[in-house]
């Protein structure tokens, strides 16, 4: 399994856009910083057509260490997620994409 990097996505801006290069790993330096502000600002991010990146706070739980069985606390903490558009589902499925839906 390959992994698209950040280098690649500029190389695909530069290519697609017509941007120079350095134009190009600017623009997306941009765009992701803009998105993680955002996320650490507690707000979503919605993508038509590709998904919805939330921030959620998990509450205290106790867990337990596998090794000795015994019961540790776990701290309340924020997780990312990400919930993909019914569109991008179907692309992922090799399903045509749905008319109407941009979740």
């Amino acid at each position: 399994m390959n992994t698209l990097t950040r280098a690649q996505l500029a190389e695909a801006i530069y290519s697609q856009v017509g941007l120079s290069r350095n134009e190009s790993a600017s623009l997306l330096e941009s765009v992701l910083e803009k998105m993680s502000a955002a996320l650490e600002a507690g707000e979503a991010v919605k993508i038509s057509a590709f998904g919805t990146f939330v921030v959620r706070q998990k509450g205290q739980r106790v867990g337990r260490n596998p090794k000795t069985g015994v019961e540790v606390p776990i701290l309340p903490r924020k997780v990312l997620s990400f919930r993909p558009s019914q569109v991008m589902k179907a692309r992922i499925n090799g399903d045509a994409a749905p008319e109407d839906a941009e979740a």
